[in-house]
Order: C-alpha cells, then sequence, then structure tokens
C-alpha cells in the first residue's frame, strides 16, 4: 500500500494574507489537490496567524467532513495559549473534528517547527492532551525526533502515531551525513512500528529527496506543503501533487 500524500496548505494562506481579500482561496486549492489525487489535507494555525487561521480550519473541515476516504489533520502547539480569536489548537480540533491532530512543539519565534517533543521533559502536560483529543475520536500524533528513547516514550504517553522530523534529513541531502541520518529514520520507524506506532514523516521533503524517504518501512504518511507549493509555481498545482503521487506509487512498485 502506498504511502498517502497529505497536502499543507499554509504557503497558500500566507500568500493570501499578503494582501486584502481571499485570494488565493485556500478552500478551492484543497479541491484541486483532492481531486489530483492527494489523500489528505493538513493545516497548521498558529496564534500569530501568519497562514492559516481559524475559519481556514472550520471552512475545511466542512468541505472534508462527508469525504469519509481523505483525511484532515491539523497540526499544532498544545501549550500556545488562547489568543484574539484563535481559541487554542485543542478548542479548535474538537470544534472541527479531524480525523488526526499532530502535535508540535513550535513556537512564534520560530520560522517553522524545527525539532521534536523531548517526551523527558512534556509527556506529564501532554499525556491528558492526548486523552482529551482522542476522546473525540481524533487520533494523535506527535512530532518527534528519530530517538530510540524519545519514540519509546511515545507510546508510553498514549500516541497513536508519531511524525518523523525530515528536516534534517533534507538538510543532509548531497552530503556524507545522509546515510547516517536515513539510518536513524530508518531505524526510528521499524522502532515505531514494533511498539505499535503508526509513522508519518513531514517537514522539507521533495521531488529530489522524497524517493529515497519513501523506502522507510511502515511510512503511513507524508506531509508536504513548501515544496509542492514552490513545484506548483513551474508545474501546476494538479501536476505537482500528480508528482508526488507517483513518487509514493512507485516505491512500493
Amino acid at each position: 500500500m502506498a504511502t498517502a500524500l497529505s497536502v499543507n496548505l499554509n504557503k497558500i494562506a500566507l500568500i493570501r494574507n499578503s494582501r486584502e481579500g481571499n485570494y488565493p482561496d485556500v478552500v478551492e486549492h484543497a479541491k484541486v489537490c483532492i481531486a489530483s489525487g492527494a489523500e489528505g489535507i493538513t493545516v497548521h494555525p498558529r496564534p500569530d496567524q501568519r497562514h492559516i487561521r481559524p475559519d481556514d480550519v472550520r471552512q475545511l473541515a466542512k468541505l472534508l467532513a462527508p469525504m469519509k476516504a481523505l483525511e484532515f489533520n491539523i497540526e499544532g502547539n498544545p501549550f500556545a495559549p488562547r489568543r484574539g480569536n484563535y481559541p487554542g489548537l485543542l478548542v479548535l480540533a474538537e470544534e472541527t473534528r479531524p480525523d488526526q491532530c499532530t502535535l508540535v512543539p513550535d513556537s512564534d519565534n520560530q520560522l517553522t517547527s524545527d525539532h521534536g517533543f523531548d517526551l523527558t521533559r512534556s509527556a506529564e502536560q501532554l499525556a491528558p492532551m492526548i486523552t482529551r483529543l482522542q476522546a473525540q475520536g481524533i487520533r494523535v500524533s506527535l512530532f518527534m525526533d528519530p530517538i530510540p528513547e524519545q519514540i519509546r516514550l511515545a507510546k508510553e504517553v498514549g500516541a497513536d502515531r508519531i511524525e518523523l522530523y525530515t528536516g534534517p534529513y533534507a538538510a543532509a541531502w548531497g552530503t556524507q551525513e545522509l546515510e547516517t541520518i536515513y539510518r536513524q529514520h530508518f531505524l526510528a520507524a521499524e522502532l515505531a512500528t514494533e511498539l505499535g506506532l503508526g509513522v508519518n514523516a513531514g517537514h522539507d521533503l521533495n521531488l529530489i529527496n522524497l524517493p529515497k524517504y519513501a523506502s522507510v518501512p511502515g511510512l503511513l504518511e507524508v506531509s508536504i506543503g513548501h515544496a509542492l507549493t514552490v513545484d506548483a509555481i513551474a508545474l501546476g498545482l494538479a501536476n505537482a501533487v500528480q508528482a508526488y503521487k507517483n513518487i509514493l506509487t512507485e516505491a512500493v512498485s
């Protein structure tokens, strides 16, 4: 079975937010991604609303609710407080009921997510949040580095899946460190699967480095936004989605 592609729409929203109005329309772009073969849509609302806004999440939830075969994935920092009309990640997730909520330890001063959870510090706080989301029928994934001890703690804290942070893998492309980092991800995915955790991955994956990463065992889903949006400038959005889908399909052939 091929790894599922979830398209992250944050960069579409970022372009929209650079002007007044609703152009480009996030929901309409989601429809194109779905029609082109994406199995899911990912958004990462932040309290500063630099890209995806709470109303985007609500509108996408309405779009995807009847589409039972598709996954709606909301990412975010569960510790970030309510600010303005941003109600907080857990409240927004409970309102919109995504299929999956990916918890990420990011902050406003980060340009983008750049590390996984250290569960030796945050497990006690995360455990009731995970339980709260699961009580609403929402699958919970934790954004994690490929560290065996941390992955074991992810299982202990009650997560359903992990999302392996692939930024260092992408940064190592073309260097001598690539094989070492790839091997870390390979072994981390094997361990997670043995523990009964589902395995997702994301961050800086692109048309060049995805074919190798797609061979990581047990990989259920990749979330790709920045590179896919950039590729869409040259290829068109539908063709860009199909190009990523082709890689994931060929990985199991």
